[in-house]
């Protein structure tokens, strides 16, 4: 098949959750299939990030488009610009006429099989009537993210922007996921939020989540006592909720009764927020890293304390395959098939969070156990060359499709005209 794949931005560097699924996706596939991308790119983005693209795809487009760092006046201007506006912020900051006219030129001089939509954003810059079948690629359930980042605010100015995104989410989630003709999900739960929120919808297909166990695999080197780490993109907000929270409210109780208990934070763009974390002494926050995955290996107990989510979590399969013990809140491995107690423990209070991190702490038996038991999962279930064929049977379910498309317009197409 000859597939148009549109997403917000490229793919390389590979740091963030969805970049690597989609990467690695894209990579088995483009061995049977022809792959055309368009995305927005920085205007300095490195060279080697477009030309790395031939890995998975046959041709690479570009639209420049500078992004706006969540850190500055900048981000909380463009976020205030859009309290009056319909869409949610999230998608209407990709809103760009020089995207929807490349994505019509590129429909117009070329046959494609397919268009993939890559997560939310490129919806917004879609044209009225698409000439073939269409796939929507959700790696989260949006508006469950902005449900839960309200509910976590308190009663304050914040949690009522948040509220407003979330609803203005939920409108926009509901008439792109009617729109295509098939739907992916990353997981069972994420399917059945969709249809509880949006049915009756398209047909949607769980493409699960895969892991390298190659790459990511146990390590020989020497653990630092009492050292806790989380890896993730610190710019996504689910990820500084569940810094700040796991700072303030459970690491203290951790400390009290194990001092020399430590946090290292690993991951790209950490807010002000975060990188203020970093003053106590007994925290670390790296940023960006070249490699995770001696990070991880010098941990005694890998942390996900998420209140905040969707999706699935590529950072847990990857603590996984590493052999690490890992204590997650239920949000944080929801989705995946894993069995508290087996694989991991689950904990959903700062209490109930800091006596698991210390039971491992003070019990290496049980790190093994733990361990061991979580690589064996992953090799045995999760590579990603079994989650690429779950993706190309629904891509090509999808594209048999051909009834012309009638579907109603989303409110992102009729914005931007």
């Amino acid at each position: 098949m000859r597939i148009l794949w549109l997403s917000a931005g490229l793919l390389l560097p590979l740091d963030k959750g969805g970049k690597l699924r989609t990467f690695h996706l894209m990579r088995h596939l483009a061995r049977r299939h022809e792959f055309v991308w368009l995305s927005f790119a920085e205007p300095d983005q490195p060279a080697d990030d477009i030309a790395g693209m031939s890995a998975v795809a046959a041709e690479v487009h570009t639209i420049p488009r500078r992004a706006i760092g969540k850190n500055g006046m900048r981000f909380k201007a463009a976020a205030a610009a859009h309290v009056l506006r319909r869409l949610p912020y999230a998608v209407g900051a990709y809103l760009s006429r020089a995207y929807q006219d490349r994505v019509e030129s590129l429909l117009s001089a070329g046959r494609f099989d397919l268009v993939v939509c890559d997560f939310l954003p490129p919806v917004a810059n879609l044209p009225e009537r698409l000439p073939c079948p269409s796939v929507l690629f959700t790696h989260n359930v949006e508006a469950e993210i902005w449900r839960r980042h309200a509910g976590t605010a308190g009663p304050t100015p914040k949690r009522w922007l948040l509220a407003q995104q979330w609803r203005r989410m939920l409108r926009f989630e509901r008439d792109a996921v009617r729109r295509f003709d098939r739907v992916l999900a990353v997981s069972e739960a994420d399917r059945e939020t969709l249809r509880r929120l949006y049915g009756p919808l398209p047909p949607v297909d769980v493409v699960p989540t895969g892991v390298d166990t190659t790459y990511f695999a146990p390590s020989d080197a020497p653990e630092q006592p009492g050292r806790l780490v989380f890896t993730g993109s610190m710019d996504w907000l689910p990820n500084e909720d569940a810094m700040l929270y796991f700072a303030r409210e459970v690491l203290p109780d951790i400390q009290q009764q194990e001092p020399l208990a430590s946090l290292s934070i690993v991951g790209r763009t950490p807010t002000a927020a975060v990188r203020r974390l970093a003053s106590t002494g007994s925290i670390e926050v790296t940023g960006r890293v070249e490699d995770v995955r001696p990070h991880i290996a010098a941990a005694q107990v890998y942390v996900v304390p998420l209140r905040v989510g969707g999706g699935t979590r590529l950072k847990i399969f990857e603590a996984m395959a590493m052999g690490r013990p890992i204590v997650s809140t239920t949000v944080g491995a929801e989705g995946l098939p894993v069995q508290a107690g087996t694989h991991l423990h689950i904990a959903d209070t700062p209490q109930d969070f800091a006596n698991a991190v210390l039971r491992l702490l003070r019990d290496e038996g049980e790190r093994r156990r733990l361990g061991r038991a979580a690589r064996d999962l992953v090799v045995e279930r999760y590579d990603w060359s079994a989650a690429a064929l779950e993706l190309e049977r629904s891509l090509i379910a999808a594209a048999r499709r051909r009834e012309p498309h009638t579907a109603a317009v989303p409110e992102a197409a009729a914005a931007a005209r």
